[in-house]
């Protein structure tokens, strides 16, 4: 009986990760099914070195350099969900519906979410039939319409099979593929870098796993770093303590994950798009400091640290608020030993916040940087290449997928147990 039971658990696994292989594989192919009336060889020479294009390239698999169907990606569905996550802390009727309305109001967010990455992914494609221009044999209204409805189609058609790995698959569908363009990219990246910079001897070699090995464990100690925070109940302090459960209320080291390098990143685009319109000697100059190919890249560097680090902090706030967990601890009959309930709770909640996200977020921006001194130093771009915001996601997508696996193996056991 338990080896039937066993096989029937592995079965279900063998059957989520083939459904995952193979709507992963069909998201690849949409991607190098070009889109046609476009001088691809031309527009790829062009934007390669285009930091916009590079930055876009991470989360499109490459997708957005050739110009395929499946150009946009999940781009669309994840500025979509930051928009609407942002919204939740400002917009009333959002932050009621999914604080207050249970698994309804989810459901109706992920509508809106849904819905907004539609009318996004159309914004997106239509400037990019704008952008193509130069490149296009013919280019007219019926080639922008076009090149609209086919983007945005395949951004929708990556977002259903998106869903369809988070509710059939293994894993966070966006973040999957996400993961999957992302080492998909990794071999081109290493092999460009090789060129424009080979290694010449094994101390290099040596010194770039050594430094890669440590930024991947600095990565977990990032993603996983969490502080327990003890809290009693009324009924425990009723009884003098004498049960031995102690219930705790976890606060991650780094609350926004890879979101600050991604919006630190993101700002930096800013002047780099700014550079082509711009003609005043005084403002390139200073433009010129703020990118990565600048003449001052120790500027370059500080600016791009002290990005993280707000970012950082702006996104904690976005995602916890002390004030409503302190509230929640009161309703709960429930407090933390030695501070008094209400405003004394909440002080020290954001206390312990602020230090926390001080210290994940100049971890984050240490990760984000060594590349960018490693490549000073040593002149090898193949390390450079490979990215803290590509390592970030691939090591916490890596983790949360295994946890998912491990929680979805734990409750079948308990099935079973129970059955």
């Amino acid at each position: 009986m338990q080896k039937i039971k066993r096989g029937k658990r592995n079965n279900d696994i063998v059957r989520k990760s083939s459904i995952t292989l193979f709507l992963l594989i069909f998201s690849r192919f949409g991607t190098f099914i070009p889109l046609p009336g476009i001088d691809h060889e031309a527009f790829y020479q062009t934007i390669s070195n285009n930091p916009i294009v590079n930055f876009l390239n991470i989360f499109s698999g490459g997708g957005f350099a050739s110009i395929g169907v499946f150009a946009l990606g999940i781009v669309p569905y994840i500025n979509a969900s930051i928009l609407i996550q942002l919204g939740t802390t400002a917009i009333p009727s959002l932050e009621k519906l999914q604080k207050e309305e249970g698994e309804s109001g989810r459901q109706k967010i992920i509508q809106i979410t849904r819905v907004l990455s539609f009318f996004w992914s159309i914004v997106q494609s239509f400037g990019i039939a704008l952008w193509v221009k130069p490149y296009v044999f013919d280019w007219n209204a019926t080639f922008v319409l076009e090149v609209t409805v086919a983007l945005t189609t395949g951004a929708m058609v990556v977002m259903w099979l998106s869903e369809q790995i988070t509710e059939k698959g293994i894993g966070n569908g966006p973040s999957i593929l996400i993961f999957v363009n992302i080492v998909s990219g990794l071999p081109k990246l290493i092999q460009q870098g090789s060129r424009t910079s080979p290694i010449n001897s094994l101390l290099e070699l040596a010194v770039l796993i050594t430094i890669f090995l440590l930024m991947i464990i600095g990565i977990i100690f990032i993603q996983e770093g969490t502080k327990r925070i003890p809290i009693v109940s009324a009924r425990q302090l009723w009884k003098g303590q004498t049960e031995t459960k102690t219930s705790y209320l976890p606060l991650k080291l780094n609350q926004g994950g890879v979101m600050p390098i991604i919006f630190a990143s993101t700002f930096l685009i800013i002047p780099n798009y700014l550079s082509q319109f711009i003609k005043n000697s005084f403002l390139l100059n200073i433009i010129n400091l703020l990118t990565p190919a600048g003449s001052n890249k120790i500027i370059y560097l500080v600016f791009y640290f002290s990005l993280i680090l707000f970012f950082s902090y702006f996104y904690a706030s976005l995602i916890i608020n002390p004030e409503d967990m302190a509230k929640n601890l009161k309703k709960m009959e429930s407090s933390i030993p030695g501070v008094r309930p209400g405003k004394a709770t909440t002080s020290y909640l954001q206390k312990t916040l602020n230090k926390l996200t001080f210290l994940g977020a100049l971890f984050l921006a240490l990760v984000a940087v060594i590349p960018n001194i490693v490549e000073n130093i040593t002149s090898i771009s193949t390390f450079k290449g490979l990215g803290a915001t590509s390592l970030l996601i691939l090591v916490g997508v890596a983790i949360d997928t295994s946890k998912q696996i491990q929680t979805y193996l734990i409750a079948k056991n308990y099935e079973e147990i129970i059955s």
